[in-house]
């Protein structure tokens, strides 16, 4: 495919890289992106983090106005899709104009999950830059901070108002930080970080209320706060690509292609559910950097005909106070942990290796992911007879 015109709807970082890589892969024909907040594509990871601090948010924008000017994608800001014509290939906005496409691909990401809490309206979000502006805002003077949620969001933003003076209590249903994702033995490290920091971390209690000046927990606790962060996990946007009769199932269903049962349209991203490379079993992943592998994927297959199984190597990171974390893979949270004398812990299904979680160990994380993308599955008795060294298993395997 190299001519008619291709229309991305969600301008986040997968949407924008799909812009990017088509043209890089030599499409010629039309490329419009639609995105419903105002401004440029812009990153959000720094939005918890570096942003918090600086407040530029023109460091946050993935290429200046000129790129899409450049490269002749269309950019169509503060534009919200109401609806998707599979048959007569186009979408409505929400103002009625219709947009015409020969091929689709939903970028449309994830939106913030809301609880059954009672009080939610006196919660704020941290989700888009204009969250992430009011909250730099209101955090001028000393306050009293209470965060719903230990996971990646809710942890970077404590650690960042935590520095800057602020007293902060983290409220986390789950018995651990970080749950779903971690190892019992990192999370218990992130959990004493916070706490030397001065950080209040509550354990094993939901959050049954929130009130004006604070939350109420399951266990009839108070924690007083001028200021809450809504941060409990997020949920796929399904709701246009449904309504379209595509299949969901806690995201767009895709193959390994990425491609929908609709040959004119494809999913990326936080919104789309593929196959495991490793398993088969569907998994969505929330990553940035999975995003931007899709959308080379996608490009790659428009373009080029490319259509190679998706089965890049997962990867996450989040910076909380002095701390890298990454992850290398895919664990589950029933997987297996061995802990080695440097702090790296190697996560096993089995026998297999899933994951390998590193603190400021970018040498590990690196060799983790290189050993993962290659054919033969790591196994533990391999990485055991190497000390769990993976630098020893690469030179033995060469």
């Amino acid at each position: 495919m190299n001519e008619g015109t291709i229309l991305i709807v969600g301008a986040g970082q997968g949407g924008y890289q799909a812009a990017a890589s088509l043209r890089q892969e030599g499409f010629d024909g039309a490329i419009t992106l639609v995105g419903d907040e105002p401004g440029l594509p812009y990153q959000r990871p720094p939005l918890s983090k570096a942003y918090m601090k600086s407040g530029d948010a023109e460091e946050l924008e993935l290429r200046p106005r000129a790129f899409y000017d450049e490269n002749r994608i269309t950019l169509r800001a503060s534009t919200r899709v109401a609806a998707i014509d599979r048959v007569a290939r186009q979408v409505t906005t929400e103002a009625g104009e219709a947009i015409a496409y020969d091929h689709l691909i939903l970028a449309t990401g994830t939106r913030n999950l809301r609880p059954p809490i009672g009080g939610l309206e006196h919660t704020v979000d941290l989700r888009t830059l204009a969250h992430a502006a009011e909250l730099r805002q209101r955090l001028a003077r000393p306050r009293r901070i209470a965060v719903i949620g230990g996971g990646f969001i809710g942890l970077e933003f404590a650690a960042v108002a935590r520095a800057a003076g602020h007293e902060v209590t983290v409220a986390e249903a789950a018995p651990r930080l970080m749950s779903r994702v971690l190892s019992p033995d990192m999370s218990h490290r992130f959990r004493e970080m916070h706490e030397a920091m001065g950080t209040g971390i509550s354990l094993g209690t939901a959050v049954r209320q929130v009130m004006p000046e604070g939350i109420i927990l399951a266990s009839g606790a108070t924690v007083p706060a001028d200021l809450i962060l809504l941060a409990t996990g997020v949920r796929p946007n399904v709701e246009l690509a449904e309504a379209a009769g595509l299949a969901v199932s806690n995201g767009i269903l895709v193959d390994a292609q990425l491609a929908t049962a609709d040959p004119a349209i494809s999913a990326l991203g936080d919104c789309a559910v593929f196959p495991d490379p490793r398993t088969g079993r569907p998994v969505r992943l929330e990553s940035v950097q999975a995003a931007v592998d899709h959308a080379r994927a996608i490009a790659k297959r428009l373009v080029k005909g490319v259509a190679d199984p998706y089965a890049a190597v997962p990867w996450f990171w989040s910076d909380q106070a002095d701390w890298k974390l990454q992850i290398a893979g895919l664990a589950t949270p029933d997987d297996a942990a061995v802990v080695r004398e440097d702090g790296a812990v190697l996560r096993f299904d089995g026998d297999t290796l899933t994951a390998v979680e590193t603190i400021n160990d970018a040498r590990t994380h690196m060799q983790a992911r290189r050993l993962m993308a290659g054919e033969t599955p790591l196994t533990r008795p391999a990485l055991e007879a190497e000390g769990w060294d993976l630098g020893a298993l690469m030179k033995a395997r060469r």
